[in-house]
């Protein structure tokens, strides 16, 4: 599991292999003294073992968003919720999974990518008592692999 937060940090900081983001090149978004982190990758850039690990299916159609809250330099507890919607309208509903590894928490949900498209994430975190939401848009590709 060190590798997953390995994975995931370096997921969270590093570049998307999956699309750009033109909204916000940071992934994050501050409210207040609470720092939420984001990305999205392919879930077949995930190890095996890993996706095995925190119950995620590998797949050239299937994505995957984290999210970290942090508060000052440490990880915060929090209620992560959202959704992703295409173009047209139609909604898929995130499920997040929360993974906690040697002082890191993160949280994870998988969504489909069944063709190229710009979809938009809105995302809901509520952690001591307050409620945040953002909405972003990108540009999703399947993976070859």
């Amino acid at each position: 599991m060190n590798r997953l937060a390995v994975f995931l940090l370096t997921a969270c900081l590093g570049a998307n292999a999956m699309a750009a983001d033109v909204i916000d090149s940071n992934r994050q978004r501050a409210f207040g003294d609470i720092t939420v982190h984001y990305s999205t990758l392919s879930s077949t850039y995930l190890q095996p073992e890993t996706a095995q690990a925190i119950g995620v299916v590998r797949s050239k159609n299937k994505g995957l968003i984290n999210v970290s809250v942090i508060k000052g330099a440490e990880p915060v507890a929090a209620q992560v919720t959202g959704s992703i919607k295409d173009l047209t309208g139609k909604s898929e509903m995130l499920t997040f999974k929360q993974i906690n590894e040697k002082g890191a928490t993160y949280y994870i949900a998988p969504y489909s990518v069944p063709q190229q498209e710009v979809r938009v994430f809105t995302i809901n975190v509520e952690t001591g008592g307050k409620a945040h939401g953002f909405s972003f848009s990108q540009e999703l590709f399947p993976t070859e692999k």
